[in-house]
């Protein structure tokens, strides 16, 4: 699912249901979650595991993935990734730091916010536009679309600045391929500076989105050039 959202250069691996990924754990990675509950352990492990399948593709060595500042996981040197978990799902995406600059993924259920949490993180031409969607297309939690849409972009976002992006620190415009598809785009203005990447300064991210298997999919990629 994740895998038709980025480009051909991007290695995905992804998991449905549970999987017995504990065993897996480097020593500093049990460490981090040791005082954990189980299912926060369960998602951890299992979500470092698809990574560490992904290293592999790529003809890395499998190694231990530590959470850094703000919980972003250290990368082995020379790769870029993201790597996100919800209910019954995981998956990671890694790409050589040759081929992009930054990339975010995430999932969340096929399901409705809770009531306030829309607005607590849309700008309010976010949540008209969503409201809009929503009247077209009431098969598509938009709401929730939107929410996915922003930790993609936070998660692309932080390793090139290292700061924390606010949810009203950028404007998504999200956006259907073709009437009649679950599927689609989306541009993030971002509404503070946005970070230097080779000789251009990036104000806008794009990404892409896809809502199938009972869950909302979306993907962020910042190219070099």
């Amino acid at each position: 699912m994740i895998e038709e959202l980025l480009p051909d250069a991007v290695v995905t691996v992804e998991a449905y249901g549970e999987e017995d990924a504990e065993a897996a754990l480097y020593p500093e990675e049990a460490a981090v979650v040791a005082r954990a509950v189980d299912k926060r352990r369960r998602e951890f492990a299992a979500v470092r595991l698809c990574a560490r399948r992904a290293m592999e593709k790529l003809g890395v060595a499998a190694q231990p993935l530590v959470p850094g500042e703000r919980g972003a996981p250290r990368w082995p040197e020379g790769l870029v990734g993201s790597m996100t978990h919800c209910d019954g799902y995981c998956a990671a995406a890694l790409v050589r730091a040759a081929d992009l600059a930054s990339l975010g993924i995430d999932a969340e259920p096929d399901a409705p916010l809770p009531d306030g949490v829309l607005a607590a993180v849309s700008l309010p031409g976010e949540a008209q536009r969503v409201s809009r969607l929503s009247r077209e297309r009431p098969d598509i939690p938009w709401d929730r679309l939107l929410f996915s849409a922003k930790e993609s972009v936070y998660k692309a976002w932080f390793p090139l600045t290292g700061k924390w992006l606010d949810f009203t620190e950028a404007d998504i415009d999200l956006y259907l391929d073709a009437p009649g598809r679950s599927g689609g785009g989306f541009s993030a203005a971002l509404l503070v500076p946005g970070p230097q990447v080779g000789a251009r300064r990036v104000g806008v991210f794009e990404g892409r989105w896809t809502v199938e298997h009972g869950l909302v999919a979306t993907a962020v990629t910042v190219p070099h050039g």
